[in-house]
C-alpha cells in the first residue's frame, strides 16, 4: 500500500499537461473516452494556474504516450501477445511454488518487473490502440460520409479474442450443463457453504455441474468485483457468488444460448458492415472510401478484443501472488506473528520481507492501516484532483438533449427502453430479461450479467472502459458517465437509453 490519496491507483497527467504537444493529443484521447475529464483539464489550463513548463517532444499530433505506426492488420499478431502472457504466467506458477519466507517476496518483487514489461510492451499497446484509433477513425468519417453516428459500435459485436466477453457466454454454458438436472438446480438454490462444490458428486448429475462449474473456475476464477484490489475475495476463492448468475441464466435463456448470442452479433456486425460499404461506394468518390472503410473495420475487428486482454493477464498474475502470499500468511498465524491470514494485506511487501525474517510484526501499525482502509472505502473518488487537494469537476457543455433528460457519454448505439434495475452489488442482481442495467460502474466481472439485461448505464466510464467495451459487443444500447444515475434513477422505474446519443430519459 503506498500513502496519499487515499491508497488509490491515479494518472500524474502534469508532465502530459506540461508540454504543448503532449497536451494536444492527450487531451484529445481523453476528450473521446471521458468528456468529463477533459472539461476539468480544460477548465484548470484556462484559468490560467496551471504554467507549462516543459518543452514539445515527439513527432506532432502523436497521442500522448503512442507508439508510431499501426501493426499490420493479422490476427497472428494477437495470438501471439496471448501465448506470451500465457507462457509468462505458467512459469511463474512452475517457479513460485518452490518459494517461502523472504524467497517467496523476493521472488515476487522480482516478477513484479515481469508483470511491467508485459502491461507496458509497446507492440502489445500499439495493437489495442490502433483498435481504438481505427475506431474512432470509423466513427468521425462515417459521420461525415453517411451522417451515421458512432457507426463503429455496430461493427465490434461478437469480436475475437475478447476473454472478457467470452467469461459471460461460457458461464451460459455452464447453465446448459446444469440445466437437465433438476437435483443439482434444486440444490443450488439453497446453497451457503463454499465448499458446496465437493457436496455435487452425491447428487445425480452433480459430477457433471462439478466439472463445468470448476472448469470455468479453471479460466475465470481469478476475478471478481472490484479485481484489482488483491484483498477482494476471487470467484475461485467464494464461488458461491456465482450461484445466482447460473440460477439465473438456468431460468431465464433457453439450451446453446451462447452460442446463439455470439453467431447473431456476428451476423448483424457482418451485415452492418455490407450495408455501410454499400453505402459509401454509391456515393461521391465511393470506391476509395469504402476501400479506407474496410481497411478500418478489418483493423476494429482484428484487435478491439484485445483490449480486454492485458488486464486479465495481470489479475491471471495477482492471483498466482495472492495464493503464495496466503499460505505464508498462515505459516505466521501458526507460528502466532499474525492474529489473522488478512493482516497481511496492511504491509508493503516490503514490510513484509522485515516480518518473515524477523517473525514480529507491528500489530499497532496493522490496526491503523485497518482503520485508514474503512474510512477510504467509504471516499468517492473525483474524476480530476489537483496537487493542491482541489477537486475540479467537469460538465457535460449541450443542448441537444431533451428538457429532463440525464446527459452521458454515448458508447454503444442504439435505443432501447425498459425496466430500469439499480444494482449497486452484484451479488444482489434479480434481473429478468429486457431489463436495463443501472448502476455506478462495472468491471469485466459485472459481465455474466450482461447477457441478461438489454441496456447499461453508468455513473462512471468512458469509450474503452470494460463495460463499454462489452456492452457494444453484447449489441447493448448504453450510457456511462450519468452523474448521480443511481440516485436519479429508481430502481424498477421504466426508462430509454439512447446509446447513440449519450442520454437517459425516465418515461412516466
Amino acid at each position: 500500500m503506498r500513502p496519499g490519496l487515499a491508497r488509490r491507483l491515479f494518472v500524474d497527467v502534469t508532465q502530459l499537461l506540461g508540454s504543448p504537444t503532449s497536451r494536444a493529443g492527450f487531451l484529445e484521447v481523453v476528450g473521446r473516452s471521458d468528456p468529463l475529464i477533459e472539461d476539468a483539464l480544460q477548465t484548470i489550463l484556462e484559468r490560467g494556474d496551471f504554467i507549462p513548463t516543459l518543452p514539445d517532444e515527439g513527432p506532432e499530433g502523436t497521442p500522448a504516450g503512442g507508439a508510431p505506426g499501426p501493426p499490420e492488420t493479422d490476427p497472428a499478431i494477437v495470438d501471439e501477445l496471448i501465448a506470451r502472457s500465457q507462457a509468462s504466467i505458467a512459469a511463474l506458477k512452475r517457479d513460485i511454488r518452490t518459494k517461502s519466507g523472504a524467497a517467496l517476496v523476493d521472488f515476487i518483487l522480482e516478477d513484479i518487473q515481469e508483470l511491467r514489461r508485459i502491461l507496458f510492451d509497446p507492440r502489445s499497446h500499439r495493437t489495442f490502440m490502433t483498435a481504438m484509433e481505427a475506431t474512432w477513425w470509423l466513427n468521425d468519417h462515417l459521420e461525415a460520409w453517411l451522417g451515421e453516428k458512432n457507426a463503429a459500435d455496430r461493427l465490434t459485436q461478437s469480436v475475437p479474442h475478447n476473454v472478457t466477453s467470452e467469461m459471460g457466454l461460457a458461464l451460459l454454458d455452464v447453465a446448459d450443463a446444469i440445466r437437465p438436472y433438476p437435483e443439482v438446480v434444486a440444490f443450488l438454490q439453497d446453497v451457503e457453504d463454499e465448499d458446496f462444490l465437493d457436496e455435487l458428486p452425491k447428487l445425480a448429475g452433480g459430477r457433471e455441474a462439478q466439472d463445468a462449474i470448476r472448469g470455468w473456475l479453471d479460466a475465470y476464477g481469478m476475478r471478481c468485483v472490484g479485481e484489482i484490489d488483491i484483498t477482494r475475495p476471487r470467484w475461485s476463492e467464494r464461488p458461491t457468488t456465482l450461484i445466482p448468475m447460473i440460477l439465473s441464466n438456468i431460468r431465464n435463456f433457453e439450451p446453446a444460448a451462447g452460442g446463439r448470442l455470439f453467431a447473431r452479433g456476428l451476423q448483424e456486425a457482418r451485415e452492418w458492415e455490407q450495408e455501410l460499404l454499400e453505402r459509401l461506394r454509391a456515393s461521391p468518390d465511393g470506391e476509395r472510401k469504402a476501400e479506407e472503410a474496410k481497411q478500418m473495420i478489418d483493423r476494429v475487428r482484428t484487435f478491439i478484443g484485445y483490449r480486454e486482454y492485458p488486464k486479465y493477464g495481470m489479475i491471471s498474475r495477482y492471483f498466482v501472488y495472492k495464493l503464495a502470499l496466503m499460505q505464508e500468511a498462515e505459516r505466521l498465524v501458526q507460528a502466532r506473528v499474525l492474529r489473522e491470514r488478512e493482516d497481511i494485506f496492511y504491509l508493503t511487501l516490503q514490510e513484509l520481507h522485515d516480518v518473515v525474517r524477523t517473525d514480529h510484526v507491528d500489530d499497532e501499525l496493522i490496526r491503523r492501516r485497518k482503520d485508514e482502509f474503512r474510512s477510504y472505502e467509504a471516499l468517492t473518488p473525483p474524476r480530476v484532483l489537483t496537487s493542491d487537494g482541489e477537486v475540479v469537476a467537469g460538465a457535460y457543455r449541450r443542448d441537444d438533449v431533451p428538457a429532463g433528460a440525464l446527459v452521458g457519454l454515448p458508447v454503444s448505439a442504439g435505443t432501447v427502453e425498459g425496466r430500469a434495475r439499480v444494482i449497486l452489488n452484484m451479488e444482489d442482481a434479480d434481473l429478468e430479461p429486457g431489463d436495463i442495467l443501472v448502476t455506478v460502474a462495472t468491471d469485466p466481472s459485472w459481465t455474466p450479467l450482461f447477457v441478461a439485461v438489454k441496456g447499461l448505464v453508468t455513473e462512471v466510464g468512458g469509450l474503452m472502459t470494460h463495460g463499454a467495451v462489452i456492452a457494444r459487443e453484447y449489441g447493448l444500447p448504453a450510457v456511462v458517465g450519468v452523474e448521480r444515475a443511481t440516485r436519479l434513477i429508481r430502481d424498477r422505474q421504466r426508462i430509454r437509453v439512447h446509446g447513440t446519443d449519450g442520454y437517459v430519459e425516465i418515461l412516466p
